[in-house]
C-alpha cells in the first residue's frame, strides 16, 4: 500500500516536471525513472520495516484474513507509528500529488489561455483526468487511515473486524484504478483502442 501511494506522489511529480519543462524530453534517458522507483521503493521501506524491530508491531487486519500493522494497541509506541504512517505515508504524499497536479494544470491554463482552441480541450481533460485521480485517491485510503486512527485512538472495540474489510479492500485494490484512470482519460491511449 505504501509504495502505490509514494509511486503516486512521485509519479504526479515527474508529471509536472515533464509537462512544464521547456526543453524536449529525452526519451533514451531512464535514469530519472529509476531514480523515482528507488526511491519509491526506499521510502517505502524505511516506513515499513519498523515493527520488525520493535516501533509497533504487525497483526491480523479485520477478520484476520489479511496482515497489517497492529492498529489496536493503544500503547504510545504503536501510536506514534500511526501517526508518523497518517503524516509520512498519507499526507505528505497527497500533498505532492495535489501541488504537482495543481501546478500542472496552471501551466495548462496558461498555455490554452495564449493558444485558444485545442489547448482548451486538452485543458479540460487534464482537468477531469487530475479531479478523477485525486478523488479515487481519496477514496482509496482516507477511509482506511479513518478506520486506522480510529482503532488506534478510539475506544477499544469501536471497529469491529467485519467493519474494516471494506476500507482494507479499497485500499488495498487502488493499485488498479490509476492505470485504467490513464487508458481511458488519456486521448493517444484511447485513441489507440
Amino acid at each position: 500500500g505504501i509504495i502505490s501511494l509514494i509511486s503516486l506522489a512521485v509519479l504526479s511529480y515527474e508529471r509536472y516536471c515533464t509537462m512544464t519543462r521547456t526543453t524536449e524530453a529525452d526519451t533514451t534517458n531512464y535514469r530519472k525513472s529509476w531514480t523515482g522507483i528507488i526511491l519509491s521503493w526506499t521510502y517505502s521501506l524505511l516506513w515499513t520495516v519498523p515493527p520488525l524491530f520493535g516501533w509497533s508491531s504487525y497483526g491480523p487486519e479485520g477478520p484476520g484474513i489479511t496482515c497489517s500493522v497492529n492498529w489496536h494497541s493503544k500503547d504510545a509506541n504503536n501510536a506514534s507509528y500511526i501517526v508518523c504512517l497518517f503524516i509520512f505515508c498519507l499526507v505528505i504524499p497527497f500533498a505532492i500529488i495535489v501541488y504537482s497536479y495543481g501546478k500542472l494544470l496552471c501551466a495548462v491554463r496558461q498555455v490554452s489561455c495564449i493558444n485558444k482552441g485545442p489547448g482548451r480541450s486538452r485543458e479540460q481533460r487534464i482537468l477531469v483526468m487530475v479531479v478523477v485521480m485525486v478523488v479515487c485517491f481519496l477514496l482509496c485510503w482516507l477511509p482506511y487511515a479513518a478506520v486506522a486512527l480510529i482503532a488506534t485512538f478510539g475506544k477499544p472495540g469501536l471497529i469491529t473486524p467485519a467493519a474494516s474489510i471494506i476500507p482494507a479492500i479499497l485500499a488495498k485494490s487502488s493499485t488498479v484504478y490509476n492505470p485504467i484512470i490513464y487508458v481511458f482519460l488519456n486521448k493517444q491511449v484511447s485513441e489507440m483502442l
